[in-house]
């Protein structure tokens, strides 16, 4: 019965690997894809923005809201967030499949607390980065 079980979790574990291989791919394809219409509408960037797989990214140095280092933000703190809940599914699933065995408890215990600091983590890098950047020091560009 364990190497039946065994089999099951590494069968799951390929499943996992091929879904987040797809995502990813998803994710980073050219925008000149079949898909990338879905993302942002072809010529609906501006004048300093590129078009991306992921959406328009600025490539003006301004002091507005839509400078490239905003947009580089918003983009990672979206990845970072998506990653988390992945990984905190993905904890729960190990938990949910672990048939009692507390070798694979702690496992799935341990990745759902690593998903829930780095999301702490994150939110609290960018509520500093806003404190420090552009409450106290007024930096141009992170508005």
């Amino acid at each position: 019965m364990d190497s039946r079980f065994m089999l099951k979790l590494s069968c799951m574990n390929n499943l996992f690997r091929l879904f987040a291989i797809i995502f990813l791919s998803l994710i980073l394809l050219p925008s000149k894809s079949a898909n990338a219409a879905f993302i942002t509408p072809q010529g609906s960037c501006g004048s300093d923005e590129v078009e991306t797989a992921i959406g328009c990214i600025s490539t003006s140095a301004d002091t507005g809201g839509t400078s490239f280092f905003t947009s580089v933000i918003k983009i990672a703190v979206g990845l970072g967030g998506g990653l988390a809940l992945v990984l905190m599914l993905f904890g729960v699933f190990i938990i949910t499949t672990s048939a009692g065995i507390p070798d694979k408890l702690k496992q799935g215990q341990e990745i759902i607390t690593s998903a829930i600091s780095g999301l702490i983590f994150i939110i609290l890098s960018v509520f500093l980065l806003r404190l420090i950047g552009v409450d106290i020091l007024g930096l141009p560009g992170l508005k």
